[in-house]
């Protein structure tokens, strides 16, 4: 049998899809929220919902203007074989590495209080199967695209060490810096999205294909939700 040889990397996100993922991030980050928030007949709900419906409307978005692009990459990935569930196993077991030196670190110096992970934890308080459900299926479904898809697809044409700083770097403060925002040391966080952040776009260039991230996300904030789970049922 042939041995298959490595392909190098292919962003085969058109010019229209880039700028419709590019597009939606400041819509995804700070539009959108403020437009939830000023409806009133959202209001009543509780945080959990909110979110879903947030999640919602960006994974719709996804699956419209993106279709084509996710159905190209699916190919990819089928192409690509099982070896990608090899990766995702490698970046896995590489991310736990990352982040066990990294809370070590905030634990050396006091800081294990992470706004994010907190505001996922009262959220799976009130409804832990629509926390789960933003978590494992929604956000991977937005944020990839965005994030490693436009990110990291546009600027590694022109720079792969640039890519990923700035993949990299957009992701990890996306998820801290509402919090920041109110408290300034919050920003410390960055640093515990910044592996992920590196290791997603990693397996995205490696295997050619989107959807190798967005499993490994689905597979990263599963576990973390389990493990919300059975922190919930102990406490």
């Amino acid at each position: 049998m042939e041995e298959r040889k490595p392909r190098g990397f292919t962003s085969r996100m058109t010019t229209l899809e880039r700028a419709a993922a590019l597009g939606y991030i400041p819509v995804h980050v700070y539009l959108l929220p403020k437009l939830l928030g000023a409806l009133p007949f959202l209001r009543a709900l509780d945080t959990a919902t909110l979110n879903a419906i947030y999640y919602a409307v960006g994974t719709a978005f996804m699956l419209i203007f993106l279709w084509r692009f996710l159905r190209r990459e699916f190919d990819a990935l089928c192409d690509y074989g099982p070896a990608a569930l090899l990766e995702i196993a490698k970046a896995y077991g590489t991310l736990l590495l990352c982040n066990l030196v990294i809370n070590l670190a905030l634990l050396a110096i006091e800081r294990t209080d992470n706004p994010n992970n907190a505001a996922i934890f009262s959220m799976a308080g009130e409804n832990l199967s629509r926390t789960a459900a933003i978590a494992v299926f929604l956000a991977p479904l937005v944020e990839e695209p965005m994030f490693r898809g436009g990110v990291f697809g546009l600027v590694r044409k022109y720079s792969r060490a640039a890519a990923y700083g700035a993949s990299m770097l957009l992701f990890a403060v996306y998820h801290v810096w509402s919090f920041a925002a109110q408290d300034p040391t919050a920003w410390l966080y960055v640093l515990q999205y910044l592996p992920a952040g590196f290791l997603l776009a990693r397996v995205y260039e490696k295997t050619d294909s989107i959807w190798t991230g967005i499993f490994l996300h689905m597979t990263v904030n599963g576990v973390s939700m389990l493990i919300v789970s059975a922190l919930g049922a102990y406490l």
